[in-house]
């Protein structure tokens, strides 16, 4: 099947503009909408606007742009069938032959902190999950591609094939479309029956139903063990440790991110400076102090023996005086807000030091998996100010 015309609308514009020239140098006819188009077009690429094709404008401020029997005919229509064949060309209805969509960023927006109901309901996709499913489903001539990971692979093949790709292909886009999806709509019930309207606040009850759908984004070499497969999931947000952003170093093991996650929130307990050292999930030192550096040194004079290979979490961005410091001792991983550029030239000749910036991510809940199910928590989100006195134990923690 060649691919002779494609429409392209996209949230995710990362490597967009290349995939394009790609289909263009193909002879593809590109069709777009708003700022999909007009990013091609000042990048000096050829495309026709939806409005073109369909022969009406994008109305109720872009609400509408795609939801038309011109875009959908082209799409579902059975290329095989005599009567949807003699459909289309009655109609005037061009063969769409490719889709490249992906949908609005709502897991995003739902996790910035203070978005209002109206913003979050703006960004609930209604074309773009159509255009994916109605591709999906016609999956036999119609190639849809959810993804800028498969931009490369699409256009190789493309290439290869004088314009055409497989049907294997577009079975494997189809799998996945579908699955983005359900995957979109679960994040949409989920965050919904969490709040109220009025006051976008979490309701009161735990969700009668729990939906966790979860994107991968990485397989790891092994998990807790050699023995053990493991990968890391991501909900969407690109906050937290899964949405982690890794600067430099070897790539990170199970264990490795389970101490970040430890590290991370144990420091982020703490309004002040705060540094927190983990090894094998287990605190070797937690300080307070007026400035990183301090509060670093604080937490190493807990246990120095035990920190030597350890994972070190901080609430405020290193700066090169912390980095000097740290670089005294060897460290696994290092997970901070940011990193300025002098102590990233501090840790550079650290080769194989892992430096992951997080961008804060509120916990909504706990889960923990028992067998048969889940438990499911609240998290415990009282901010320290010193140790409690009930639970640290003298020479396992330091503080101002």
């Amino acid at each position: 099947m060649k691919i002779q015309r494609a429409i392209l609308s996209v949230t995710d514009k990362i490597g967009l503009v290349e995939f394009a020239r790609e289909l263009a140098a193909l002879k593809v006819e590109l069709v777009s909408t708003g700022g999909t188009a007009k990013l091609l077009r000042d990048s000096g690429i050829a495309v026709k606007d939806i409005s073109e094709l369909t022969g009406f404008p994008e109305i109720l401020g872009g609400r509408v742009k795609t939801l038309h029997p011109k875009v959908h005919g082209g799409i579902l229509h059975m290329r095989d069938n005599p009567d949807h064949c003699a459909t289309v060309s009655e109609h005037g209805i061009p063969a769409i032959d490719m889709v490249v969509v992906n949908l609005y960023a709502f897991e995003q927006t739902a996790a910035q902190s203070g978005v209002n109901f109206e913003e979050l309901i703006e960004n609930i996709d209604i074309g773009g999950p159509s255009m994916i499913r109605s591709a999906a489903k016609n999956f036999q001539h119609v190639a849809v591609v959810t993804s800028p990971t498969d931009y490369a692979s699409i256009a190789q093949e493309m290439k290869k094939s004088g314009g055409q790709l497989s049907s294997e292909t577009r079975w494997r886009l189809a799998q996945k479309a579908f699955a983005t999806t359900a995957a979109y709509d679960s994040a949409i019930a989920s965050t919904l029956e969490r709040i109220s309207p009025e006051s976008m606040q979490p309701a009161k009850d735990f969700p009668q139903t729990l939906r966790v759908i979860l994107q991968k984004v990485f397989d790891l070499r092994y998990g807790e063990n050699p023995h053990q497969r493991a990968a890391m999931y991501s909900d969407g947000s690109g906050k937290g440790i899964a949405g982690g952003r890794q600067l430099q170093g070897k790539e990170l093991s199970y264990n490795n991110i389970v101490d970040m996650q430890a590290a991370w929130d144990l420091a982020q307990e703490f309004s002040a400076s705060a540094c927190a050292i983990i090894k094998h999930t287990n605190p070797c030192g937690m300080a307070t102090g007026t400035n990183l550096v301090t509060a670093y040194k604080k937490a190493l004079e807990a246990d120095p023996v035990s920190a030597f290979g350890g994972v070190i979490g901080v609430n405020r961005p290193v700066d090169k005086e912390t980095a000097d410091e740290i670089c005294k001792l060897f460290v696994e991983v290092i997970v901070a807000p940011s990193f300025n550029e002098d102590a990233r030239q501090c840790f550079a000749a650290k080769k194989n030091l892992r430096l992951v910036e997080i961008a804060p991510k509120e916990m909504k809940c706990v889960l923990k998996h028992i067998s048969g199910g889940v438990l499911l928590q609240d998290p415990n989100v009282i901010p320290q100010k010193k140790k409690c006195g009930r639970c640290c134990s003298p020479g396992k923690f330091a503080s101002t």
